[in-house]
């Protein structure tokens, strides 16, 4: 199984990215699906979580009310998308995958995950 993460890139304070995230080499609709992300110096930290019948989220408060996850079925494609960045967003983004039969359960726990992409950067600048 292999995720590729994309959309991350450079903007200003207050602006928009939408991070997407193609999962190949298995059956997409059998993972529940998480960003995590990991500023330097800090640990990594889950930001949204989804499961795997795309019905229930979770965010870490600090991103509750601007970032949004969602998953395409169909194009074994999930995303984030963030808005009212501000600089504390900055950070590498990865996408994980973890299988499961759950349709409802959510994984914030990275250590729970089977699959991660390589991330991508996403800058904040003031």
């Amino acid at each position: 199984v292999q995720l590729q993460a994309s959309g991350g890139g450079s903007v200003q304070t207050g602006g928009s990215l939408r991070l997407s995230c193609v999962v190949s080499g298995g059956t997409f609709s059998n993972y529940a699906l998480g960003w995590f992300r990991q500023a330097p110096g800090k640990e990594r930290e889950s930001v949204a979580s989804i499961s795997k019948s795309g019905g229930d989220t979770y965010y870490r408060d600090s991103v509750k009310g601007r970032f949004t996850i969602s998953r395409d079925n169909v194009k074994d494609t999930v995303y984030l998308h963030m808005n009212s960045l501000s600089p504390e967003d900055t950070a590498v983004y990865y996408c994980a995958a973890k299988g499961t039969i759950s349709h409802s359960s959510v994984y914030y726990t990275g250590q729970l995950y089977n699959y991660w992409g390589r991330g991508t950067q996403v800058t904040v600048s003031s």
